[in-house]
C-alpha cells in the first residue's frame, strides 16, 4: 500500500477532494465548524434510530453530499417527514381555497355590477321586497291630508254627473241614455260618501265651480257606447289625471278603484281601451293643482246595460270602495291591477 493511500486515512485533515470548489478554501473557519456539527447531529440521529427498532444496518447507498464536501452524509428512512402525497394534498387544497375565494368575490361583484334589467323578474321582485316594506305598510304609515296644503279641504270629494246641464250623452235603441245611468249611480255614490263623513256635492259636466276647484278629491261618472262592438266590449275603464304635481296620487287612486270596483261588481277592468278622451279630460286642467281628480267608464251601455240599469247601487258600492282605499291610503291586494 502507497503512502498516499496511507495518509487518507491516517492524516487527520484529509485533503480536498478533486470536486471540491475552489471557493471553499476562503471559507471562514467558523461556518465549515457549522457544517462539521450538522454532519455529527445527523450522525447520532442515525444511530439513535438504529439502536431504537428494527431499522436497517446499512447506510442509504443514495446519500448526498452537504456543501458539495466530500464526505457522504447517511439519512435513515424512518426520519423522512415530507411525503410526496402529502405535498400533493396541501397543494390540492390550497388551490380549491384559491378557487373558491375567487368565484365568491366574483359573485358578490357582479351582483352590484348586474342592471335591474338583466336581473330575472321573480329575483328582482324578492330582493326588492327584501329591500323595501310591503306595499300596504307603504299605503297605510301617511295619510292623503298630511300632504295637503294648510287648510285645503281634504275631507271634500267633488262628484262631477257625465253630461249633466250639457246633453244626454249615448242614447240606446231602447232610448236608455247615459246621463240617466250616471245620475243614478252618482245619486248613490254621495249618499254613502255623505254616510262616511264626507263633504260630497255633485257637479254638472262644465260646472262653473271647476275652476280652481279645491277638494280631497274630483271624481267624474259616465259610461261608455250603447252599440255593439264586439264581444270583448264589456267592463269597465278608469283613468285619473296627468298631474305632474300629483302623479303618484293619480296612480294610487287609479289602482285603488280598479281593485275595489272590480271585486265588487265582478265587471272586468278593461285598461287596453282607455282613451285620450278620459286621461285629458277637460275638467282636469280646470281644478287646483293640488285636487287629484280620476274620471271612471263604470261599464258599456250594450253589454253591461242589465247591470247598469238594475243594480246602480252595486256600481255606487264599487267607487266608494275604490274612494275610501285612495282617502284611507289602503293597499291594493292586486299588484297586476295598473293605470
Amino acid at each position: 500500500m502507497s503512502r498516499e493511500m496511507h495518509q487518507i486515512d491516517d492524516d487527520p485533515k484529509p485533503r480536498k477532494s478533486r470536486f471540491s470548489f475552489e471557493a471553499h478554501e476562503s471559507e471562514p473557519e467558523q461556518e465549515k465548524v457549522r457544517r462539521e456539527a450538522s454532519i455529527d447531529a445527523d450522525d447520532a440521529l442515525y444511530e439513535d434510530a438504529s439502536h431504537s427498532g428494527p431499522q436497517p444496518e446499512a447506510r442509504n447507498p443514495e446519500s448526498t453530499y452537504r456543501g458539495q464536501s466530500s464526505r457522504r452524509e447517511a439519512i435513515p428512512e424512518g426520519a423522512v417527514s415530507n411525503h410526496p402525497g402529502q405535498g400533493i394534498g396541501k397543494l390540492f387544497m390550497q388551490v380549491i381555497s384559491s378557487v373558491v375565494g375567487v368565484g365568491v368575490i366574483t359573485a358578490t361583484l357582479f351582483s352590484l355590477w348586474m342592471p335591474a334589467s338583466l336581473m330575472p323578474g321573480s329575483l328582482q321582485n324578492r330582493l326588492a321586497e327584501a329591500a323595501s316594506p310591503s306595499q300596504a305598510e307603504v299605503l297605510t304609515a301617511t295619510p292623503e291630508a298630511a300632504v295637503l296644503p294648510s287648510g285645503f279641504p281634504a275631507k271634500k270629494i267633488g262628484i262631477v254627473v257625465g253630461h249633466k246641464g250639457s246633453d244626454s250623452g249615448a242614447v240606446c235603441s231602447n232610448g236608455l241614455t247615459e246621463l240617466e245611468v250616471n245620475s243614478n249611480v252618482a245619486t248613490f255614490t254621495q249618499m254613502k260618501l255623505i254616510d262616511m263623513g264626507y263633504d260630497v256635492e255633485l257637479l254638472d259636466e262644465f260646472d262653473p265651480r271647476l275652476k280652481d276647484y279645491q277638494a280631497g278629491l274630483l271624481f267624474s261618472i259616465h259610461a261608455d257606447s250603447c252599440d255593439y262592438i264586439n264581444d270583448s266590449a264589456t267592463g269597465f275603464k278608469v283613468a285619473a289625471a296627468l298631474s305632474e304635481t300629483k302623479s303618484e296620487n293619480s296612480t294610487r287612486l287609479v289602482q285603488c278603484i280598479a281593485d275595489r270596483y272590480a271585486k265588487i261588481t265582478g265587471l272586468r277592468y278593461h285598461y287596453q281601451s282607455v282613451t285620450n278622451d278620459m286621461t285629458r279630460y277637460h275638467a282636469f286642467s280646470e281644478i287646483d293643482p293640488n285636487t287629484t281628480a280620476g274620471i271612471i267608464e263604470i261599464g258599456f251601455l250594450n253589454l253591461d246595460q242589465e247591470i247598469l240599469t238594475s243594480n246602480p247601487e252595486l256600481l255606487a258600492d264599487g267607487i266608494v270602495a275604490g274612494i275610501k282605499c285612495y282617502m284611507y291610503n289602503e293597499g291594493v291586494t292586486d299588484p297586476a291591477l295598473q293605470p
